[in-house]
C-alpha cells in the first residue's frame, strides 16, 4: 500500500483496512481524498499516533521470482491461464533451466516425458525433436512465429519454453502432430537490471552469458543478451563447440495503448555434430562410450540472423490487436562424416557391409560416410491476430481472429568425398555415395578427412513455399463454470522443390527434378473445459492437423506428383489442479493421437501415402512449490505407439522409431536458511527402437543429476553434477544407415557464478 500523508483520520481508517489487504493480497484501495483544508493548516500527528501510519505495512506475492510453477502462457491465441487451454501444456521457466543448467533448447526439453531427442542426419541437421511419438521437425517456433531453420539453439536469450501437445494446425497452421514447441524470448521492462554469469565444466567448456536491461525514460527500454562457449560440449570425442550470440531488443511505449517490441538475434556456432554408433546384431555397436567416428577437421559452421518487430495496441481492455512480422535467416555450412555401416575388409581391402557378425569386434571396420552440404533457409512471416471480449445476453465471448502469411526459400548444395579403404575405392569414381574411408570399429583412427577424398558437388536442392492461413477461436463462458473453445482454420500452402541430380526425371531414380503442389486444409479445434472451482478444471477436447509432403521444402518420393498431406486428428481429455493456494499444479491427461496418409517407403524406394499411425497414451505433470523452501518439476508419459498400416516394408504393427512406452522426469531443490539450496533429480527412457523394422533396439535407462548452490541477493554460486553414476545411455537416435545410436555424456560437473546487479 501506498504511505499515507493524510491527517490522523484517514490514517485509522487505513490502517483498519491493512490486514484485510494483506491477508487477500490484492491491490490497496484508492486513497482517501484530502480534506478541503489546505495543507499548511493540517495538524500535525501526534507523536504517539506516527507509527499508525501505513507505511511499515507491506503486502509481497508468496511465490518466489525464482519459482518453478508455471507463468502464464505468452501467447494470446494458446490461452493466458493454462486452466483455460484445453489440452496438455508444459511450460519449462526460467528458473528450472539456470537451477539445471540447462544451456540448450535440447538439454531443457528434456523436462517434458514424451519428448525425445534425434541425432544429426544428412538432409538436415540443427534440433531434431520427437513429440508423443512424431516429428516436430517443422513444429519450433519463436514467440509463436514459425522457427524452421536449421541450426543448434540456445537458452541464453530464452524467458521460458513452452511445450503444447498434441495436433495444432488451428492455432499454428500446418505441422504439429505431436505438439509445437515455442521458444519465449526474453523481452526489455522498465526494471533496470543486469545479470552476468560464468560457467566452466570439467570436460573443458567455458560460457559466459550477460543479460543488461536499461529502462529509457517512462515508457521505453533496451535489453541486450549475449553469450560466448568454448570447449567440448560432452565428454564424448568429437563434440568441440565455439559459439557467441547476441540478441538486442528494444521496447517503446510500455504501459501505453500502443507498445511496439523491436528484436534481434544474431548467433555463430562453429561446432562438431556428433553422428554417434552404427548398428550391428541389432544393437548400438558395444565399444566405448567415447568413439567417435568422424574425423578431426570435420566442423558445422552456422550463421543465424533473426530480426522481429511486434505492434500491439489495445483499444480497451476487451478489444486488441496485435501485429507481428519476422525475418529469419540460418546459413548451415557442414563437413561432417558419418559411421554409415559396419563390415569387413579383405585382405585386398574389400569392405564387405554386414548388419550382423559374430567376428571379434576388433576384426570389423566402420566405413566413414561424408555428409557435407551448404544449407540457406530464408523465412519471412507476418501475423495479424484481434482478440474482443464481449457479451451476447447472459453468454461471455473471447475471440480470437487471424491472418498468417508466409514465404519460405531453401537451398541445399551437397557435396561428396569419394575415398579408398586401404587404398582400394569404395565406389566408382563418379559416384555420390560419398564413402569417404574406413576405420577400426574398436579403435577409430581420428585424424583429418583423407587428402586423397576432395569434395565435389553433388545434387542442388532449391525450393520455396508461400503460405496463408486464416483462422478464428471462441471461448464461450456458458455459465460461470462451463467454457466452450470451437475453432477454424483454413490454410492455402504452395511449394515447389527441384533437384539437379535428376534434371531429366530418368525411370528408376527416385529423387524428382521438379515439384509442385498446392494443399488446401481446413483444420478444427473443440473442447469443453468445467471448472467447478478456480483450483480444478476438467476438460475433454478434439483438434486435427495436416502435413503438407512438400512440408519440408525436399522431396525424394520418386513418383511424378507429390503425395497428398498426411491428416491427424487428436482426443484428450484431462484435469488441471492448483494447490496450496496456486503454488503447486498437478495435471493429467488420456490421449490418441492418429496420423492417416502417413508416407509408405515401397521396395523401388518410392512413396506411397498408405501409411496409418496411432498412439495411445497417458500423461501426468506437476510442478511448483510444496512449501516456500522446498520446490518439485516432473512428469510421466506412457504412448503406446503402434503403425497399424505399414509406412514401409516390414513395419506393420511395429513400434515407431524413438518412442518410448514409458518416460518420466523429477527435479526437485530445496533451500536452507534462504542461503543454501540441495536438490537433483533423474530422467528415465523406456526402451526404444532405431527405426520403424524395429530391427534396432536401445535399452532402457535412468540418468541422475545434482546441485547445490550457495545464493546471495547479488551473485549465486552453484555447482551441477550431470549423470552422476556415469551411467552408459544412449541420448539421441536417427534412422538412417539402419539405425544410428548417439551414446550420452558421462559424468561431468558445471560450476556457475552468477552476478547480478
Amino acid at each position: 500500500m501506498r504511505k499515507c500523508r493524510k491527517q490522523v483520520k484517514t490514517a485509522l481508517v487505513g490502517l483498519m483496512m491493512a490486514p484485510a489487504a494483506a491477508v487477500a493480497q490484492q491491490s490497496p484501495p484508492p486513497e482517501t481524498p484530502a480534506p478541503d483544508t489546505p495543507p499548511t493548516e493540517q495538524k500535525p500527528a501526534e507523536p504517539s499516533i506516527a507509527p499508525a501510519t501505513l507505511q511499515p505495512v507491506t503486502v509481497t506475492s508468496t511465490r518466489p521470482s525464482d519459482d518453478f510453477a508455471p507463468p502464464p502462457s505468452s501467447l494470446g491465441r494458446v490461452g493466458g491461464d493454462v486452466r483455460d487451454i484445453p489440452q496438455s501444456i508444459t511450460i519449462i521457466n526460467k528458473a528450472l533451466m539456470q537451477s539445471q543448467g540447462a544451456t540448450s533448447l535440447t538439454s531443457a526439453i528434456r523436462n517434458v516425458p514424451g519428448v525425445t531427442i534425434g541425432a544429426a542426419e544428412g538432409g538436415q541437421i540443427g534440433n531434431n525433436i520427437n513429440l508423443n511419438g512424431f516429428s516436430a521437425r517443422t513444429d519450433l517456433y519463436v514467440d509463436g512465429m514459425r522457427d524452421p531453420g536449421q541450426y543448434y539453439r540456445d537458452t541464453f536469450n530464452l524467458e521460458q519454453i513452452e511445450v503444447l501437445m498434441g495436433p495444432s494446425s488451428m492455432l499454428f497452421g500446418r505441422g504439429s502432430t505431436g505438439g509445437v514447441i515455442n521458444q519465449v524470448l526474453k523481452k526489455p521492462s522498465l526494471k533496470k537490471a543486469t545479470e552476468l554469469s560464468a560457467s566452466v565444466t570439467t570436460n573443458g567448456l567455458v560460457r559466459g552469458t550477460a543479460d543488461v536491461n536499461q529502462p529509457i525514460g517512462d515508457d521505453q527500454a533496451f535489453r541486450m543478451n549475449m553469450m560466448f562457449q568454448d570447449g567440448s560440449a560432452s565428454t564424448r570425442n568429437q563434440t568441440e563447440v565455439l559459439d557467441f550470440g547476441l540478441a538486442p531488443s528494444y521496447k517503446f511505449g510500455i504501459g501505453k495503448p500502443t507498445e511496439i517490441t523491436l528484436y534481434a538475434l544474431l548467433q555463430h556456432n562453429h561446432d562438431h555434430a556428433d553422428y554417434g554408433f552404427p548398428p550391428l546384431n541389432g544393437f548400438p555397436v558395444n565399444v566405448g562410450r567415447n568413439n567417435a567416428y568422424g574425423f578431426s577437421n570435420d566442423r558445422t559452421d552456422q550463421d543465424i540472423v533473426m530480426l522481429g518487430a511486434t505492434v500491439e495496441h489495445k483499444f480497451s481492455k476487451d478489444l486488441s490487436l496485435r501485429n507481428q512480422t519476422q525475418f529469419n535467416y540460418v546459413n548451415t555450412n557442414a563437413v561432417e562424416t558419418a559411421p554409415q555401416s559396419v563390415g569387413t575388409v579383405s585382405a585386398n581391402g574389400t569392405y564387405t557391409a554386414t548388419p550382423s557378425s559374430g567376428f571379434p569386434l576388433s576384426n570389423l571396420f566402420v566405413r566413414q560416410q561424408s555428409h557435407d552440404r551448404n544449407i540457406f533457409d530464408f523465412t519471412v512471416n507476418n501475423q495479424t491476430e484481434l482478440m474482443a471480449k464481449f457479451d451476447t445476453g447472459p453468454i461471455g465471448h473471447t475471440l480470437l481472429a487471424g491472418i498468417d502469411l508466409g514465404y519460405e526459400s531453401y537451398y541445399n548444395q551437397n557435396y561428396a568425398r569419394n575415398g579408398t579403404c586401404f587404398g582400394n575405392p569404395l565406389q566408382t569414381a563418379n559416384a555420390t555415395t560419398g564413402y569417404v574411408s574406413c576405420t577400426s570399429l574398436v579403435n577409430p583412427s581420428g585424424g583429418d578427412s583423407p587428402g586423397s577424398a576432395p569434395s565435389i558437388p553433388t545434387n542442388l536442392a532449391t525450393s520455396q513455399a508461400w503460405a496463408f492461413g486464416g483462422y478464428f477461436n471462441d471461448t464461450v463462458q456458458v455459465i460461470p463454470e462451463v467454457k466452450l473453445v470451437g475453432g477454424l482454420r483454413y490454410d492455402i500452402y504452395y511449394a515447389q522443390v527441384g533437384n539437379t541430380i535428376n534434371a531429366l526425371n530418368t525411370p528408376g531414380n527416385t529423387t524428382l527434378s521438379y515439384a509442385a503442389q498446392t494443399t488446401n486444409f481446413l483444420s478444427v479445434r473443440g473442447g469443453v473445459l468445467y471448472e467447478p472451482t478456480r483450483e480444478q478444471t476438467y476438460y475433454v477436447s478434439y483438434s486435427t492437423s495436416f502435413n503438407p509432403s512438400l512440408e519440408q521444402l525436399t522431396s525424394t518420393t520418386g513418383v511424378s506428383q507429390p503425395l497428398p498431406p498426411e491428416q491427424n486428428e487428436a482426443y484428450e481429455a484431462g484435469v488441471k489442479y492448483e494447490l496450496l493456494k496456486g503454488n503447486l499444479s498437478l495435471n493429467g491427461a488420456l490421449f490418441q493421437i492418429t496420423k492417416y496418409n502417413a508416407r509408405s517407403s515401397n521396395a523401388d524406394n518410392t512413396f506411397t501415402a498408405a501409411g496409418t499411425i496411432v498412439v495411445k497414451g497417458a500423461r501426468a505433470g506437476i510442478a511448483g512449490r510444496l512449501s516456500e523452501e522446498w520446490q518439485v518439476f516432473g512428469g510421466y508419459t506412457y504412448l503406446d505407439a503402434r503403425i497399424t498400416n505399414g509406412v514401409a516394408a516390414g513395419t506393420q504393427g511395429m513400434v515407431p522409431l524413438n518412442t518410448p512406452r514409458d518416460s518420466a522426469t523429477i527435479w526437485t531443490t530445496y533451500t536452507i536458511a534462504q542461503t543454501y539450496e540441495i536438490g537433483g533429480g533423474a530422467t528415465y527412457l523406456g526402451q526404444r527402437y532405431a527405426n520403424n523394422n524395429d530391427s534396432v533396439y536401445v535399452p532402457e535407462f535412468t540418468r541422475f543429476d545434482a546441485t547445490v548452490a550457495y545464493r546471495q541477493p547479488t551473485y549465486d554460486i552453484r555447482l551441477n553434477v550431470f549423470n552422476l553414476t556415469n551411467t552408459m545411455y544412449f541420448d539421441q537416435l536417427i534412422a538412417s544407415d539402419g539405425g544410428r545410436a548417439v551414446p550420452g555424456s558421462g559424468l561431468m560437473a558445471m560450476l556457475t557464478y552468477t552476478l547480478r546487479m
